[in-house]
C-alpha cells in the first residue's frame, strides 16, 4: 500500500471517528458543571411534586423508543409532534426538562444537548428515589425529527408478551432488559383509563376481569377504578413502595399483585419469569444476581438506542423547538 493511499484511509477513518461515541464525561472540559446543573433542576422538583421522578424516568423511556434517544419527544413546533401520540398519553416533565436547559444555556450555551439532559435527568430521578446512582455516558445530539406517526415502537399496556419481547428486541434490548425496563414502574402511578378494559371487559374472554390478578386484589383495584367516570384517576403501579425504587414490584407481579396488565404479561413467559425469579429466590441476597447493578446495564444500553452523535443533529438552544 502506499503511503499516499494509506494517509487517505487513515484521514477518512479519522473522519468517520470524529463522529464519536457516548462517554461518561462527555462535558468535562467543554460544561462540567452540566450533570450537576441537572442534579440541582431535578433534586429540587422533585421536592416540591414528589410525582416528579416517576415523570422523568418515563420520559426517558419514552424518547429512546420513538427516533433513538435524541430528545424528539420535547418538540413541539412542528405540525403533529410526537409529544402528541396516543402512545405518549399523559406524559409529563417536559418544564423540568426546559429549566434545566435554560439554566445549562446560562452555563455553557450551546453546548449540552436536550437528549443528554433527559438521560441526566432519569438518572437522578432514580436516585431521588432511593435507587442506584450509576455514571451516564453523554454526548447525545438532539434529533431533526418529531412527528407523531412514528410512535407506535412504544410498548402498550395492553400488548402481549410476545409483542412486548418483539418490541424490545428490535431496539436491541433482551427479554432481560424487558423485566428489568418494566420494573421501572416501581415508582410511580398509571391512570384508571389503562386500567378499564383490563378490570371490566377483558380480551380475549370479551368479560370479566383479567384472570391473571389475585382474587384477594381485584376488588381494591375495582374500588380505585370503578367501571365508569374515573378514567383520570391514579393509582400506584407498585401498591407497597409507589415512591422507593426496588425490586418489590417483582415480587407484586409474580403474585397476582401486578396494577398494569403489561406487568402481568411478563409471568406469560418462560424466561422472562425466570429472569424475575432470579431477583426473587431466598438465596439471591447472598448468590443470586444483583437487581440493581442489572437495571443499571439495561437502562444505560436503553439510553443509547439510535443515539446521534458528532455531525449528526445538532444542539437545540430551547429543548421545544426545531431551530
Amino acid at each position: 500500500m502506499s503511503p499516499f493511499v494509506f494517509l487517505s484511509l487513515l484521514f477518512l477513518f479519522l473522519i468517520d471517528g470524529s463522529k464519536g461515541q457516548l462517554r461518561v464525561g462527555f462535558y468535562s472540559n467543554t460544561c462540567y458543571l452540566a450533570e450537576h446543573i441537572v442534579h440541582d433542576v431535578v433534586r429540587e422538583a422533585s421536592l416540591s411534586d414528589p410525582t416528579v421522578p416517576a415523570v422523568l424516568l418515563r420520559l426517558h423511556f419514552h424518547d429512546c423508543f420513538v427516533e433513538g434517544c435524541d430528545g424528539s419527544v420535547l418538540i413541539d413546533n412542528v405540525r403533529e409532534p410526537e409529544k402528541d401520540a396516543f402512545e405518549h398519553l399523559g406524559l409529563r416533565g417536559f418544564d423540568v426538562i426546559e429549566k434545566a436547559k435554560a439554566k445549562l444555556e446560562e452555563s455553557c450555551p450551546g453546548v449540552v444537548s436536550c437528549a443528554d439532559i433527559v438521560a441526566l435527568a432519569a438518572r437522578e430521578a432514580i436516585v431521588m428515589t432511593n435507587g442506584p446512582w450509576y455514571k451516564v455516558p453523554t454526548g447525545r445530539r438532539d434529533g431533526l425529527v418529531s412527528d407523531k406517526s412514528h410512535a407506535g415502537d412504544i410498548p402498550d399496556v395492553r400488548e402481549s408478551i410476545q409483542q412486548l419481547k418483539t418490541k424490545f428486541r428490535n431496539k436491541g434490548l433482551t427479554d432481560k432488559d424487558l423485566v428489568l425496563l418494566s420494573a421501572a414502574h416501581t415508582i410511580g402511578t398509571t391512570a384508571c383509563f389503562f386500567m378499564t378494559k383490563r378490570l371490566y371487559n377483558f380480551f380475549p374472554s370479551g368479560g370479566g376481569s383479567d384472570p391473571a390478578i389475585s382474587p384477594s386484589f381485584l376488588p381494591e383495584l375495582q374500588a380505585k377504578c370503578p367501571r365508569t367516570g374515573h378514567d383520570n384517576d391514579r393509582l400506584a403501579m407498585d401498591i407497597m413502595t409507589e415512591r422507593k425504587f426496588d425490586k418489590n414490584i417483582l415480587r407484586n407481579i409474580r403474585e397476582g399483585f401486578a396494577v398494569l396488565e403489561s406487568d402481568a404479561r411478563l409471568n406469560d413467559d418462560a424466561r422472562t419469569k425466570a429472569v424475575m425469579e432470579s431477583y426473587l429466590g431466598p438465596l439471591t441476597p447472598i448468590l443470586g444476581p444483583s437487581f440493581e447493578n442489572d437495571f443499571v446495564e439495561s437502562i444505560v444500553k436503553m439510553g443509547q438506542i439510535g443515539v446521534k452523535t458528532g455531525s449528526d443533529g445538532n444542539i437545540r438552544r430551547v429543548c421545544s423547538k426545531l431551530d
